[in-house]
């Protein structure tokens, strides 16, 4: 969304969510046994991560996957609504509307703060409406690049998942390898038995662990937010619209409240 409309900050629930899953793995763990080091194994780990990398590579492209791996980070970046909430999309939208009834379309081009200019609808929409569209032939077009955008977005939701699918399948991989190496051991050398068996666990561990407290939740993360996305690219849409077929301004007030919540409807009177 816009800079204009949201703010950033840390999403609390996802750092919790981490942390307690995180605790409760080190709980188990230190109540366990004093050889914590055990539980480390970098080559279990790369075996795990490494060959889940290399099959998503190969399932899609280089830069989708680069892309969903940036886009990791943001899911403890929290993206939610101003101060004004919602109802600040809808104000703004009113006063577009306000001011085409003034200035015309060019008086919408000339109050677009910079912010907004980095919400590529919105700019993508005023664009049009400053060409002279129809409002449903601007209907057509913003509703082709919103499914765009959504779709775009669902291909990392769709990476996430599958990365979430190959991680224990690679443990397993993991597993299957550190028993051949255990059993090669034990005619000869019965101390390899036990490095061959921890990375016949770990592996696996590291596979389970990465599917269901990271790929997964981030999955679910990215598709929650995508459709909050495509709701508020709606609205503008909407609002848009309405402004290029010239419907009146309170019409499209109460247009746009029906989007929402009556607690967060707005009244062209009120800010």
């Amino acid at each position: 969304m816009d800079k204009h409309f949201t703010i950033r900050s840390i999403s609390f629930s996802t750092l919790l969510g981490s942390i307690i899953g995180l605790s409760l793995l080190g709980y188990a763990i230190i109540s366990a046994t004093d050889n914590y080091i055990m539980f480390i194994n970098l080559s279990s780990f790369l075996l795990v991560i490494g060959g889940t990398l290399a099959a998503t590579m190969i399932a899609y492209s280089g830069n989708s996957v680069t892309r969903t791996m940036i886009s990791l980070v943001h899911i403890f970046i929290n993206t939610r609504p101003s101060h004004t909430t919602i109802p600040a999309i809808v104000h703004r939208l009113l006063e577009f509307s306000i001011t085409s009834k003034k200035q015309g379309a060019l008086g919408v081009q000339k109050i677009i703060t910079a912010s907004e200019k980095n919400n590529s609808l919105l700019q993508f929409g005023v664009a049009l409406l400053t060409a002279g569209y129809t409002g449903s032939d601007m209907r057509k077009m913003l509703n082709n690049s919103i499914n765009h955008i959504f779709k775009e977005h669902t291909i990392r939701v769709h990476i996430f998942h599958t990365m979430a699918t190959f991680c224990p399948s690679f443990g397993m991989i993991g597993t299957l390898v550190g028993l051949v190496i255990m059993f090669e051991k034990m005619g000869s050398d019965i101390s390899g038995i036990g490095k061959g068996m921890a990375l016949a666990l770990l592996t696996t561990l590291y596979g389970v662990l990465l599917a269901q407290l990271l790929f997964k939740p981030a999955s679910e993360k990215i598709r929650q937010k995508n459709e909050s996305d495509r709701f508020y690219n709606q609205l503008i849409l909407e609002g848009l619209c309405m402004i290029a077929e010239g419907a009146d301004t309170l019409t499209i007030q109460d247009t746009l409240n029906s989007f929402i919540h009556q607690s967060q409807h707005v009244m062209i009177n009120k800010k």
